[in-house]
């Protein structure tokens, strides 16, 4: 006869069985910023080196493998979070190291479109700046440059193409910080509105990897398939969110999210950080998401920064206190036109010094594609052929 667990043997259990209720058995992986991939990689190596402490009991295959997605999942600034215990630290640490090897990539579950309820008081921000007075007046600039810069729509079959260029923690767990080698990255957006399995692609370290919702053995594909939405933007999606810089506020910290003791401000900064980052947007959306930033309390300007490819720009930049870490989206201080974004430390801490660059990345293309893998040149090509 089995027993029942008992105790925090039993709540243990229950968290393991939530955690696989969540996350399909199958990868299921989107890409993730540049920016954000060295804090996962910290919180994952935080994961197993907790567990190679004081784990013990066993865990199945399938749950300790979950137990690395689900921490690769998280969001917010570089510092580690604190992770849960899990045993069989070897199978976590397998599950990492495929992670690592993707680049890093996070799961989408079925059926999140994006357009999460506001809880109350979630967007306590609209209605007025927050920033400070240089920020405001800056993105109030780069809004007017978004909303005169023209923007040809994206297709239903086509793709968003961007590559770019950057580094990121490559230090050892909770040591010392030290930039990796940069790299460039490649990376396809599938821009069809309704739901796919099929994402995109990532090409990055020499070798090419999908972006796809994982499918649970057994199960029809189409019930895993994730439509067009604030986790999978596409051109049409961001076309249809409202330009009322309020509005839009409001939809976002809706939708975004945040553990406990996480700062909310900073999580919706980092959020419209990613879309105008890595997306193609109509032009009325980019202003509105910059005026909308503008709102978000702590926003401020930093005269020089430099991004990943040596640029030189000025930056809208917000701190997260917490990790004594700032997040600086730089733009080119002639056409403010975007450039790149970077962490830097704002204070000394014991695994950096102020200054120290802890990820970076620069965007050196983006463009329409036709297919996943093909790149710009090809396709003028083939236009011309």
């Amino acid at each position: 006869m089995n027993s029942t667990p008992v105790g925090p043997e039993r709540e243990r259990l229950e968290e393991l069985r939530e955690l696989e209720g969540l996350l399909p058995t199958a990868p299921a992986e989107q890409v993730l910023p540049p920016g954000r991939r060295s804090h996962h990689k910290d919180v994952l190596m935080q994961l197993i080196d907790s567990d190679s402490a004081g784990a013990d009991g066993t865990a199945d295959d399938a749950t300790a493998t979950a137990a690395g997605r689900a921490t690769a999942g998280g969001g917010g600034g570089p510092a580690p979070l604190r992770g849960r215990r899990f045993s069989r630290p070897a199978l976590v640490a397998g599950a990492v190291a495929a992670a690592l090897a993707a680049g890093l990539t996070v799961g989408l579950g079925p059926h999140q479109d994006g357009r999460g309820t506001a809880a109350p008081g979630a967007s306590g921000t609209a209605g007025g700046a927050h920033g400070s007075r240089g920020a405001v007046a800056t993105l109030g600039r780069i809004a007017a440059v978004a909303m005169r810069t023209d923007v040809t729509p994206v297709g239903d079959g086509q793709f968003v193409y961007v590559r770019s260029t950057g580094a990121e923690n490559d230090g050892v767990f909770d040591g010392r910080v030290k930039l990796g080698k940069m790299h460039e990255r490649q990376v396809w957006f599938s821009q069809r509105q309704g739901p796919v399995t099929d994402v995109g692609l990532i090409r990055e370290f020499g070798q090419d990897w999908p972006i796809e919702v994982g499918v649970p053995d057994g199960t029809d594909p189409a019930d895993s398939a994730v439509p067009a939405g604030v986790d999978r933007p596409t051109y049409a999606w961001l076309a249809s969110l409202p330009t009322d810089p309020d509005a839009l506020l409001e939809l976002i910290y809706a939708d975004t999210p945040a553990e406990k003791g996480e700062d909310r401000d900073q999580a919706v900064f980092d959020r419209i950080g990613d879309l105008v980052g890595e997306q193609i947007m109509p032009s009325a959306t980019a202003a509105a998401f910059y005026r909308a930033t503008a709102r978000i309390p702590g926003v401020t300007e930093v005269a020089d920064a430099v991004d990943a490819a040596g640029r030189h720009g000025i930056a809208i930049a917000r701190e997260d206190t917490r990790h004594g870490t700032r997040t600086e989206w730089i733009f080119d201080p002639g056409t403010l036109g975007y450039l790149g974004v970077r962490t830097v430390f704002s204070r000394d801490t014991e695994r950096a010094r102020a200054g120290t660059v802890y990820d970076t990345s620069a965007v050196l293309e983006r463009a329409v594609v036709d297919r996943r893998g093909q790149e710009p040149g090809e396709r003028r090509r083939a236009e011309r052929g």
